[in-house]
């Protein structure tokens, strides 16, 4: 199914975050900014690269960077693309998609070049008037798979040209389009939505307002405007509840599928989670409502509800903000009452832990520790270890038995974790990358 979708903008300036393309620096840190978006349920999210040297591209670039470790939801980056190698960094820095600007000439020039080099998929236009889109439609339609029209103004004939388009045309430019939208309330941007075929739109109250966006959504959706919420397919009245009308949740992390604790819905606290995207809970002890995060920030951010074979239970899968136990511990579950020794076989954890035991070496350096030999000597020698490794996984892999390869393929992955420790990467931004493509 396809959504209209909300898309908040993030303006940087010297890595910060400002307000708008001439505005002055905002008080909340960009990356801050991006988290609390994702968080409170925004489809998309453009960032623009307001730099005006080389100096200052990189340093925004590293926001770029820094902003995709926290935000679950698509990126574009726009603004200072020069050259194939910009659109290069910005796809690197976790873009799904990278916009060329079509008021300038050399965006244009290389349109062509950079689709051959990463496909339309990663790239999207940007207008300000009908004339940009007019003038290059071909290099559009085949170049691009976004339009994003940044000046208000120019709204109304820039749809009435790509409607009269799709009427005349046999083969019709089949652009999807974006808004970014001046400062203007929720309930002019409904209206843009009720009346435009656009893909989504950004800006305006959806940048300044993010706690809004998922009670704006629902506005949206009672307008009869298609939007992505947070849907039961399941009802509370199929849900089997106990003698106090409640039913357990388990909440789970969603990325370490850590068991963080249990806790109890009436009906009430169903809809408030739906509703919000924030965990919300009865209060047995209490006898009252209650936002998980409220008083203390540990908000839980929905991601996943799921009933168990019965329909009796429910399995949260959530994004933890700090603690989820109120003694301050990561989870509830940490009084171990018995434990049989077993090899840890899980993949990412086995890989976690490691990675972690190198890490510490780094930051707490063991006399006579190889790993701590490796940084002593520095990154020449690190690569030359991975290098070395890798040579060796070669030869193995010639070889009939796998044996072989499988300890070769070890010793390789120890070495380049020492890398990526020496580097700063981590298995979180390795493995998202990797699903991002």
């Amino acid at each position: 199914m396809t959504y209209k979708c909300i898309i908040p903008s993030i303006y940087l300036k010297d890595g910060v975050a400002v307000d708008g393309f001439d505005g002055g620096q905002l008080n909340e840190n960009a990356v801050d900014l991006a988290a609390k978006y994702s968080n409170y349920g925004a489809d998309y999210l453009i960032v623009f690269d307001l730099s005006d040297d080389d100096g200052e591209h990189e340093k925004n670039l590293d926001t770029i960077r820094a902003i995709n470790r926290v935000i679950d939801i698509p990126m574009v980056g726009a603004g200072n693309v020069k050259r194939l190698e910009d659109v290069k960094k910005l796809l690197y820095a976790g873009c799904k998609k990278a916009a060329l600007n079509f008021a300038k000439v050399e965006n244009i020039s290389i349109a062509q070049e950079v689709c051959q080099r990463f496909g339309r998929d990663k790239l999207a236009s940007s207008i300000d008037n009908v004339a940009q889109l007019s003038d290059n439609e071909t290099l559009i339609k085949n170049c691009t798979s976004l339009v994003i029209i940044v000046n208000t103004n120019e709204l109304d004939n820039v749809m009435e040209w790509i409607t009269k388009r799709c009427t005349d045309n046999a083969n019709p430019v089949n652009l999807s389009s974006c808004l970014v939208y001046g400062k203007k309330n929720l309930h002019e941007i409904a209206s843009v939505l009720r009346t435009y075929d656009l893909t989504g739109i950004s800006g305006g109250d959806i940048n300044t307002k993010p706690e809004q966006i998922m009670s704006f959504k629902r506005q949206c959706k009672n307008l009869g405007i298609n939007v992505n919420t947070f849907d039961s397919s399941i009802k509370w009245e199929e849900l089997k509840k106990n003698s106090e009308g409640l039913i357990p949740v388990i909440i789970q992390d969603y990325k370490t599928a850590e068991v963080l604790m249990l806790a109890y819905m009436n009906e009430e606290a169903f809809n408030k989670t739906l509703e919000s995207g924030l965990m919300t809970y009865w209060s047995r002890s209490r006898n009252e409502l209650w936002i998980k995060g409220e008083t203390s920030g540990h908000y839980q951010y929905v991601k996943s509800l799921t009933a168990d074979c019965d329909y009796d239970t429910i399995l949260a899968k959530v994004h933890q903000i700090g603690a989820a136990c109120h003694t301050g511990k990561r989870s509830c579950f940490f009084n171990q009452m018995m434990k049989k020794e077993y090899s840890e076989s899980n993949p990412l954890k086995v890989f976690e832990d490691e990675y972690n035991t190198i890490l510490d070496r780094k930051e707490n350096p063991k006399e006579g520790s190889y790993t701590n030999y490796l940084f002593d000597k520095g990154v020449d020698k690190i690569l030359k270890k991975v290098g070395e490794e890798c040579t060796e996984v070669i030869i193995a892999a010639k070889n009939p038995n796998p044996e072989e390869l499988k300890y070769e393929i070890a010793d390789w992955l120890y070495h380049a974790m020492v890398l990526m420790v020496e580097k700063g990467v981590t298995w979180e931004e390795i493995t998202k990358e990797i699903a991002r493509r």
